[in-house]
């Protein structure tokens, strides 16, 4: 009989080697912004003029407020592009391909055969994804620290902690997301590319709704709840957010947890 956990074990080991290759990518790449800002710096007062100058809805969807700060800079060239979207992306894809995957390629079938039982096996496989969404929210804080350090513009480290933190709930949102898709459909493609689509439509549909009389659709997005540039240029929380993304994300693992249940597999 299988042991408590073995699943999230096994899933986890095989995510060691990718988080461990995204993690360096992202860190290099965070590193290059971080450099070039010193440069940025010396004509802040340029770019804060032509962002002023640019549609409300595209300033607020991705974070450009001003550059004349290092969290202001970070919050529109880093966190709002690269954790919000593009991680975002991420880990609906890696949701998606959770349990799609197996039944397409028949695995699931095998797995099931053993005294596991159908809700144990989504739920450990979901935990998996632990190992880069704990890993990332780790490192990544602590490099961009040391590296806001090394070009002498010191980001607030407190407010850096807590965009990370309050990226977990975000994040599991897009995850639960991917998980209903891949108890969905069969195969592991159509589950992934149909998140990745849908996150990003409703990254869109957030913004270009701002400050119009449709803002209300935008609450329909996971990034309504998340804003990166408010906690780190603002000093603002928002943990009433982070609450309605626990719940999403309870929310959509229980439905999937409830299809997968149902579901001839």
């Amino acid at each position: 009989m299988p042991t408590m956990l073995e699943t999230m074990r096994y899933e986890s080991r095989q995510r060691l080697k990718g988080t461990a290759a995204l993690t360096v990518l992202l860190a290099a790449f965070i590193g290059l912004i971080i450099y070039i800002y010193p440069s940025f710096a010396e004509s802040t007062a340029e770019i804060d003029a032509l962002l002023e100058s640019l549609p409300q809805a595209f300033r607020e969807g991705f974070g450009a407020e001003s550059y004349a700060s290092i969290e202001g800079f970070l919050s529109t060239e880093l966190y709002q592009f690269l954790w919000v979207l593009l991680l975002g992306l991420y880990f609906t894809y890696a949701a998606g391909g959770l349990l799609a995957n197996d039944v397409e390629s028949g695995r699931l079938y095998l797995v099931l055969a053993t005294p596991v039982s159908r809700t144990r096996l989504a739920v450990e496989k979901f935990l998996s994804l632990l190992v880069p969404l704990v890993t990332l929210n780790t490192v990544i804080p602590v490099f961009v620290f040391a590296a806001s350090m090394a070009i002498d513009y010191v980001i607030d480290p407190w407010y850096l902690l807590l965009v990370h933190l309050l990226s977990i709930p975000y994040l599991l949102a897009c995850s639960g997301i991917g998980l209903v898709l891949s108890v969905l459909f069969d195969r592991g493609d159509v589950a992934q590319r149909s998140g990745i689509a849908i996150v990003f439509l409703l990254f869109m549909l957030d913004t270009v709704t701002v400050d119009t009389d449709f803002e209300w659709l935008g609450t329909l997005s996971p990034t309504r709840y998340f804003d990166p540039t408010e906690i780190l240029l603002n000093e603002t929380l928002d943990l009433g957010g982070a609450i309605v993304l626990l719940i999403a994300a309870a929310v959509l693992v229980i439905a999937a947890l409830g299809v997968f249940q149902r579901r001839d597999v």
